[in-house]
């Protein structure tokens, strides 16, 4: 379905970047991977399902590395057909608590960096007439929980972010959609499972459990390759005429 075509996936050296990227590896995309994770063995899984692998390690806080990031693209596979916003961090604390240096690194690296990769990607997209752009926000980018404003900020701005840029072409060939994940079990998540097993005194799984029953009815984890088959979606033909949706995959927790 992808063949011939790029796809650039940003924090994929693990988890759900990582199981994007494969998956559209293996539609035949070429892929350009993005991320401070096991680079090398990112680069090999992705490598042995045929198609060519590039690597750039821009920090996505920062607008000039995004730049050369996308430059890098278009030098080397000929620009991005597919874009995946997908690099992010969390911190957790409330409010009037919350480090000013988190906020700043939350804000630009979840919402700033989609808006600089979408704006390089753009042009090209439009001249050629196709092209997709899905952005990874959150179930908190519909609905929010206590001491995550920072994310939470983030991600309700990802979701407006992409409507805007699904009205901006929806008479061209380009479409601008976000998936919005509940529980997936990512290193991200595995530390707050962590932290509740350690301050709760309970273990791992029982951790897990508890994380679940608070927000999510299916008391599963969604996985990082359940994610990716709805962003292959996306770029399939049936989706041609699906703009601007912030498309929950969250056992439940947004139907509460």
């Amino acid at each position: 379905m992808l063949k011939g075509k790029t796809a650039l996936v940003t924090g994929s050296t693990s988890g759900i970047g990582l199981g994007m990227a494969m998956a559209m590896a293996r539609q035949g995309a070429n892929i350009v991977l993005n991320g401070f994770g096991d680079i090398e063995a990112a680069r090999a899984q992705v490598a042995a399902l045929g198609v060519r692998v590039g690597y750039h390690g821009a920090d996505m806080s920062k607008p000039d590395q995004i730049e050369a990031m996308m430059a890098y693209a278009a030098s080397e596979f000929g620009g991005v057909d597919v874009l995946v916003n997908n690099a992010g961090i969390q911190h957790v604390a409330e409010i009037d608590q919350f480090p000013v240096e988190r906020w700043d690194a939350i804000i630009s690296i979840n919402l700033s960096s989609a808006f600089h990769t979408m704006r390089l990607a753009l042009p090209t997209m439009k001249s050629r007439g196709w092209g997709r752009i899905i952005n990874v926000a959150s179930v908190h980018g519909l609905v929010a929980s206590t001491a995550k404003s920072a994310y939470v900020a983030a991600k309700h701005g990802i979701v407006g972010l992409t409507k805007v840029a699904a009205l901006e072409t929806a008479t061209t060939g380009v479409t601008v959609n976000a998936i919005c994940p509940g529980w997936v079990l990512t290193p991200l998540v595995q530390k707050q499972v962590d932290a509740r097993a350690q301050r709760d005194g309970i273990d791992n799984e029982a951790a897990k459990r508890a994380l679940l029953a608070e927000k999510e009815p299916s008391m599963q984890f969604t996985t990082p390759e359940e994610l990716a088959e709805l962003a292959l979606f996306f770029c399939s033909p049936a989706a041609n005429n699906v703009r601007g949706v912030a498309w929950a995959m969250d056992g439940g927790w947004t139907a509460q």
